[in-house]
């Protein structure tokens, strides 16, 4: 399967520290759709260069049925340039870049961008930058949008919903993936299931993690369970074309194309990851 195809039907994106080579040896065998080597908020500034070195190679090893992401320093950092320079020359299948307010944050690195928004001249740009031909996808960075905002995110992010849905409808604008930003509550798995859901109701196709205990929920949330499935194939085959009446609603054929991508969405788990 084509890389752009494998990032439409990944649900599960894990941060891994690209300093700490015991946590990605552990990655390996994780159930995360794609790893994302850090050499940003998760690495000291005495490690960056070595950090960048095991990245590289770890891109270059790769990890059977799992795409491979590395986030850059940004752009502001002494590392950003050095950083984007070896990851363009890497086997990694996309760069993470941090901070995007605009298409000319985008480096011309030769291989596909994850463009985080972060900011809000990066929320009002979104459309731009999505649409930039060398972006796959949206990264939504929750916890620097709270904090360059002053939004003071609620259980249920109230105050967020703006921002997120803008990286939505961004991101859609373009035909292209787009992915939740991450919780910060290790411990309360209940309300990580809620805020899973949550995002895959706002319309985003999976969502980042920071700890492998949150990969199981984030993949069924975002997946197409076989419920749905079931539901799926049952309207396909009913439908009869034009509007109709199934179960007690009104569908026509916009609700056949998305029982067809839950059921694609169903079949496709990310598998080997191209080099």
């Amino acid at each position: 399967m084509d890389i752009l195809q494998q990032l439409k039907f990944t649900r599960s994106a894990l941060y891994m520290p690209a300093s700490n080579a015991r946590a990605l040896e552990k990655a390996r065998s994780l159930d995360a759709d794609m790893l994302i080597i850090d050499l940003e908020d998760a690495v000291p500034h005495e490690s960056k260069v070595d950090a960048r070195a095991a990245a590289v190679q770890y891109a270059a090893d790769g990890v059977a049925g799992k795409i491979i992401a590395i986030r850059a320093n940004g752009a502001d950092s002494v590392y950003h340039a050095d950083d984007i320079a070896a990851l363009a020359q890497s086997r990694a299948n996309f760069i993470v870049v941090p901070k995007v307010e605009g298409p000319d944050d985008i480096p011309d690195a030769g291989k596909p961008i994850l463009a985080m928004i972060e900011t809000p001249q990066g929320l009002y740009a979104a459309r731009e930058i999505a649409a930039h031909p060398m972006v796959a996808g949206l990264i939504a960075g929750t916890n620097d949008i709270a904090a360059e905002t002053g939004i003071r995110p609620g259980p249920l992010r109230e105050g967020l919903e703006l921002a997120l849905q803008t990286i939505v409808l961004a991101a859609s604008a373009s035909g292209k993936p787009r992915f939740d930003g991450v919780c910060n509550r290790l411990d309360d798995m209940d309300g990580f299931d809620v805020e899973c859901r949550q995002g895959a109701t706002y319309g985003f196709t999976g969502k980042t993690l920071i700890h492998p205990n949150q990969v199981a929920i984030a993949n069924q949330a975002f997946g197409a369970d076989a419920a749905a499935v079931a539901e799926a194939e049952e309207l396909i085959a009913a439908s009869r074309g034009g509007a109709q009446r199934f179960k007690g609603r009104m569908i026509e054929s916009m609700h056949v194309d998305e029982a067809k991508l839950t059921i694609e969405r169903s079949r496709h788990r990310t598998g080997a990851a191209p080099s």
